[in-house]
């Protein structure tokens, strides 16, 4: 622990940190656009059967 001196003579401990450790990550695989167009294409797909379901 560190400890300090402060004004009017009283001591102040502070704990000791552990060492920051930075994690690096590769690239990410997730693709927001990828993930609208499959739904928007299921959404279609879904419409058209329908659709013709009904028809």
């Amino acid at each position: 622990m560190t400890v300090t001196n402060e004004s009017g003579g009283r001591l102040n401990a502070f704990a000791n940190e552990p060492e920051i450790e930075l994690m690096t990550t590769g690239p990410s695989k997730f693709k927001p656009a990828q993930l609208f167009s499959g739904i928007a294409a299921i959404a279609l797909i879904t419409i058209i059967g329908i659709y013709f379901f009904i028809k």
